[in-house]
């Protein structure tokens, strides 16, 4: 079944100083919430999408990676001492037993689904409750990014409109984007976790166009064409490094980074704040299309 984006790990090694950049990037912000195994979390929420930033607060509870069993702390704990930055990419679910399944019947999943719930609150303070399960996915050749599909159990208590007004009028993620050095080496991966029977390839990568945003694996050189950034590409397969959202109006989320100083630039239409302002990610901002 074709899935699309749920949301996006963003590994950071101080969560309150990634809050305040999100904050002041025009971003709503959510509050600390803490996880059993170790890392806490903040969340920006879009309409269709949200970020999650996390960081390793309790190493002593992370557990291990087992047989047949993916550890998110210990994952993110070991991507993070090498670097900050995006480290999953896990698109929504309706079954997520279903999609494990799948997963290890395509070759590229063989954890058992991971459960877990927590408390969160409402604007108003209203306590409910959010329980989610997640089937894990791995691109061989890419062992710097993780990929999920995410079931919400409750997402009535988890998606709310107030938690989805930006001061710089972000209104929803439009896609993410993945760099490689030869992006069809992972097209079989692509369609094989997005659940999608035809992708869109190009001189310069491929896409999966799925039902809630896009996608695409780009090569280096056209990473920094589109977006005047360099890629950081070691020969280890695909990193996840950016995150594209359509904006009300262009000019008011510059003129908003412009008072809050955070140094993004124009580049080919676009407003992107690189990564080394972005905690290692990169954020494409982009006037919605008219029509």
């Amino acid at each position: 079944m074709p899935h699309g984006l749920d949301h996006i790990v963003h590994a950071v090694r101080d969560l309150d100083a990634a809050a305040a950049f999100y904050a002041s990037a025009g971003f709503t912000v959510g509050a600390r919430n803490r996880h059993p195994w170790g890392t806490h979390n903040r969340i920006v929420q879009l309409k269709n999408c949200y970020i999650e930033m996390l960081e390793v607060v309790e190493p002593d509870k992370i557990v291990p990676h087992g047989a047949r069993s993916f550890s998110f702390g210990a994952f993110n704990r070991d991507f993070l001492a090498a670097r900050e930055g995006f480290s999953m990419l896990l698109l929504n679910s309706s079954n997520a037993a279903d999609d494990a399944r799948a997963f290890e019947a395509a070759g590229i999943g063989n954890s058992k689904v991971f459960d877990f719930a927590r408390e969160g609150k409402k604007p108003d303070g209203t306590v409910v409750k959010l329980a989610f399960s997640l089937a894990f996915a791995q691109d061989k050749a890419s062992p710097n990014v993780r990929f999920a599909a995410c079931q919400h159990h409750f997402p009535e208590n988890f998606w709310n409109p107030a938690f989805q007004i930006h001061a710089n009028g972000a209104r929803a993620v439009s896609g993410a984007v993945m760099v490689a050095d030869n992006p069809t080496d992972h097209h079989i991966f692509l369609k094989a976790f997005t659940g999608l029977r035809d992708l869109h390839s190009t001189s310069i990568g491929i896409q999966a166009r799925t039902e809630n945003g896009v996608v695409e694996i780009t090569e280096p050189v056209s990473f920094r064409d589109q977006f005047d950034v360099s890629s950081e590409v070691s020969g280890e397969g695909m990193t996840l490094n950016a995150l594209r959202f359509v904006v009300a109006d262009l000019a008011q989320t510059e003129t908003l980074h412009r008072q809050n100083k955070i140094a993004s630039r124009r580049h080919v239409g676009r407003l992107v704040v690189p990564p080394d302002v972005a905690h290692r990610a990169t954020l494409i901002f982009e006037a919605a299309k008219e029509g």
